[in-house]
């Protein structure tokens, strides 16, 4: 297999209320040779990543990720909302986030990586953002390679339930 088919089994989640830049970003990650799945919401990532809290919803809904990338403001769940459920999650607090805004706030940018955010990206994103996604993915593969070593490397599914 050939570089590119190494990085097609990297699967991103897009979180974005915006169809354009839902395409947008579906669009740059495929062109990166990424596998996408997007969403227009908090709560529709949630639920393929079997984190909603009622878990008749969860049934057959779960997704193994390698990056998910949210919007900041989104009506209902904000990005940043997102970034914590994922964060307080047994199974997906490894994964890495990614929040995107096309509001280039300090206070904002600084509040999300302290909650866990791998990396902040203005939009509109662009080609040249992509290259900041890989060693995100990479970091959570090496930290991965190692706890398997150990023995104690989490699934990257949302089947675990969320820590109280």
């Amino acid at each position: 297999m050939g570089l590119g088919a190494a990085e097609s089994q990297f699967h991103v989640l897009a979180v974005d209320d915006s169809i354009i830049d839902r395409i947008l970003i579906e669009r740059l990650l495929k062109t990166s040779s990424y596998q996408v799945t997007t969403v227009d919401s908090g709560d529709k990532a949630l639920e393929l990543l079997g984190l909603l809290e009622d878990a008749d919803k969860n049934l057959n809904h779960e997704m193994e990720v390698n990056l998910i990338i949210t919007d900041y403001c989104m009506p209902g769940m904000t990005g940043y909302d997102l970034l914590k459920r994922i964060k307080k999650s047994t199974s997906l607090k490894d994964v890495p986030v990614v929040i995107m805004s096309s509001e280039n706030v300090p206070s904002r940018i600084n509040r999300c990586l302290e909650e866990g955010a791998d990396e902040f990206l203005l939009k509109p994103v662009q080609l040249s953002d992509m290259s900041k996604l890989k060693p995100c993915v990479l970091k959570r593969q090496t930290n991965c390679a190692n706890e398997i070593m150990n023995g104690v490397c989490p699934t990257v599914s949302g089947s675990d339930s969320m820590q109280a």
